[in-house]
């Protein structure tokens, strides 16, 4: 996980958005554990308090359950919910400021296709397999 920090929201909620992402990528699977609080903490140089924050969102939101004496688990489904979600909240709020731009430009289908990455074409090979706490 990036170590760097934007001033545009809060910590807690970085994290919970960067845990998000590691689910919808595929590097945390149903049933991992999240890295512990302390551990993340640490290796961050954040108040443990902000961490608990960040994970209790999650846990909030369902996609962690936290098993008492052993730590928080990535809930089964969490991927398919977050999908859903995440995909809602695009269309909702992310692609009508991209359609507007693509109008504006009056850019073509033909030159959206043309400016895809390579790599981007191809398919999807599986995610390298982390630890969580490397991928944190």
């Amino acid at each position: 996980m990036d170590r760097d920090w934007n001033d545009s929201q809060p910590i807690y909620r970085q994290l919970r958005d960067r845990v998000v992402a590691m689910i919808l990528d595929g590097v945390l699977n149903e049933g991992d554990p999240l890295p512990s609080v302390r551990t993340v903490a640490a290796e961050y140089r954040v108040n443990p308090i902000t961490v608990l924050k960040g994970y209790q969102q999650l846990v909030d939101e369902q996609l962690v359950e936290t098993k008492r004496g052993r730590g928080m688990f990535i809930n089964a489904g969490a991927r398919e919910l977050l999908l859903r979600g995440e995909r809602q909240k695009f269309l909702a709020e992310e692609w009508p400021r991209i359609y507007a731009t693509i109008q504006r430009l009056g850019l073509t289908l033909d030159e959206l296709m043309a400016a895809i990455p390579p790599q981007a074409k191809q398919p999807q090979a599986e995610p390298p397999s982390k630890p969580a706490e490397e991928a944190l």
